[in-house]
């Protein structure tokens, strides 16, 4: 690209790490470098293989989906993944060591976490129940608590969005182009969210997707990555399992179900859903469609009751097939010690 393509950047764009004030404004920064970067989980694994860095896209997957601060080794691996000079580099890690001794919130290196080379991971035993998530060591300790609340675009990236990443990457949600933590509720329902549960036929014995009361303890906190124009991946950030993304079933017991699966892969359409909006700005519904197959989720047999699965199908215009989402603040993630016998 010649020199007359290249954007000059805002000093207050949100992957300046210079303006990251926690760990958590930190992780968001890095979020918008990769995106910045247009390299997918994989590539940035591939590129950061040839630095001699060990760095599996799962660990890139997992670390910019928490809260707390980095271990300084990913940050380098990563920063110079995404094509970052040397000098880039030490800006990257300077702002995250003034982080570190500033602010008193665990970080990566105080939680165990698998932000940097990765811990070895230590399946459970086999269960007939147990979701196909990752299990890294650090997230078998980790707790999620919601901090309810709309969210608020920051005020820096608002100041700055002429030269910054677009803050509406999906029509009708101010979600910001780096993502963002949500509820997703059945219109018809609104009392309950889109989250873990099991198929009440039997039929399939992994978890799939449901509708069942936000509150209820140790289920998944939703996270929308956008991964393009209205496309989003929805993540599942779990407190025992890790992330998962939610992938589209296409055959076997399981068929039109949603499963939540620990390869998640930006190329992959099984993972990619379309949110279109609808009705009234005020009370503005959603459609939320596969893309690999174009069709709508809805509740099975149009159910409305606790622990209905989600399933896609033939868009007909039906009431349980209208969505709401809600985007929150980011949970906060408290470590605890470690598991016995993890490193």
């Amino acid at each position: 690209m010649s020199q007359k393509g290249v954007r000059a950047r805002s000093p207050q764009e949100p992957s300046q790490p210079a303006y990251a004030r926690t760990p958590a404004e930190f992780t968001e920064a890095l979020r918008a470098l990769r995106i910045r970067s247009g390299l997918t989980y994989r590539q940035l694994e591939d590129k950061a293989g040839a630095h001699g860095d060990p760095l599996p896209a799962s660990t890139i997957a997992s670390t910019l989906g928490r809260t707390s601060l980095p271990r300084e080794r990913f940050v380098e691996a990563f920063t110079r993944a995404c094509g970052l000079g040397e000098e880039e580099v030490g800006q990257w890690l300077a702002a995250r060591h003034r982080i570190a001794t500033q602010v008193s919130a665990p970080t990566g290196d105080e939680a165990g976490d698998a932000g940097g080379t990765p811990v070895p991971a230590t399946d459970a035993p086999a269960r007939a129940r147990a979701p196909r998530w990752r299990r890294t060591a650090a997230l078998l300790g980790a707790a999620c608590i919601v901090a309810a609340g709309t969210l608020g675009l920051d005020s820096r990236l608002e100041e700055s969005a002429p030269d910054a990443l677009p803050t509406m990457p999906v029509t009708g949600l101010r979600m910001l182009a780096v993502g963002s933590w949500a509820r997703i509720h059945p219109a018809r329902t609104p009392e309950l969210c889109l989250t873990e549960g099991r198929d009440r036929t039997s039929r399939y014995r992994t978890a799939v997707a449901t509708q069942r009361p936000c509150e209820e303890a140790g289920l998944p906190q939703v996270y929308l990555e956008p991964v393009g124009k209205n496309t989003v991946q929805i993540q599942w950030h779990h407190p025992k399992y890790g992330i998962g993304c939610l992938t589209v079933l296409s055959k076997g017991p399981a068929r039109n179900l949603l499963e939540p699966r620990d390869d998640c892969a930006d190329d992959n359409r099984a993972q990619q859903f379309r949110i279109e909006s609808f009705g009234p700005r005020a009370t503005a519904r959603f459609l939320i469609r596969p893309a690999v197959t174009g069709q709508c989720l809805s509740l099975r047999d149009q159910d409305t009751e606790e622990g209905a699965e989600i399933v896609q199908g033939r868009c007909s215009g039906a009431a349980d097939q209208d969505f709401l989402i809600e985007l929150i603040r980011p949970p906060l993630t408290v470590a605890a010690p470690k598991t016995p016998g993890t490193n």
